[in-house]
């Protein structure tokens, strides 16, 4: 019994020296480069989970912050285009009006438009761009997509508008 609570000790030291070691690298980062503070990009990505061990720690929180916005991409082209989507959708979609597509359009956009910067930078590391990026992401992240995406989530959960639209017209109307 007592080997298992060290074994959990152990554990819990070290995962908090590699958050300490992480959070001690990030702002050194954050000061050069004008970064959001640790706490607020932890809050929005879930960063703390990275190994800090890396000769390339910006281009690692870069890659991670950009895989997080890769989920909310799938996640909008499922709803802008769900023809190989779960069936479990198709009846979430038809809450949407014309207003959510456009907001949706425009923010799968804005997405696919960082996945292609993300992508330059795999291929060629520079880190003022993977600095550029994060800043990006985290400015874009925090004013348009958790907003416009928790509006259209209510929506489509039971929040706003409960009765999905009347499409007379459409095959499953």
């Amino acid at each position: 019994m007592d080997g298992d609570i060290n074994k959990e000790t152990r554990k819990k030291v070290k995962d908090y020296s590699c958050l300490t070691e992480l959070k001690e690298k990030y702002e050194q980062f954050r000061k050069k480069h004008d970064l959001p503070i640790f706490n607020d990009i932890n809050k929005a990505f879930d960063i703390e989970e990275l190994d800090p061990e890396s000769d390339f720690l910006i281009r690692k929180i870069r890659r991670y912050v950009s895989e997080k916005l890769a989920g909310y991409m799938r996640f909008i082209e499922i709803l802008l285009n769900p023809s190989n989507a779960p069936i479990f959708f198709f009846k979430l979609i038809k809450k949407l009006d014309n207003s959510d597509k456009e907001t949706l359009t425009k923010l799968y956009e804005e997405l696919g438009n960082i996945e292609l910067e993300t992508i330059t930078l795999d291929l060629e590391y520079n880190e003022e761009k993977e600095v550029d990026l994060i800043k990006k992401f985290y400015n874009l992240f925090n004013n348009e997509i958790s907003k416009d995406l928790l509006k259209i989530l209510k929506k489509l959960g039971n929040g706003e508008n409960n009765k999905s639209k009347e499409n007379n017209g459409s095959y499953f109307g």
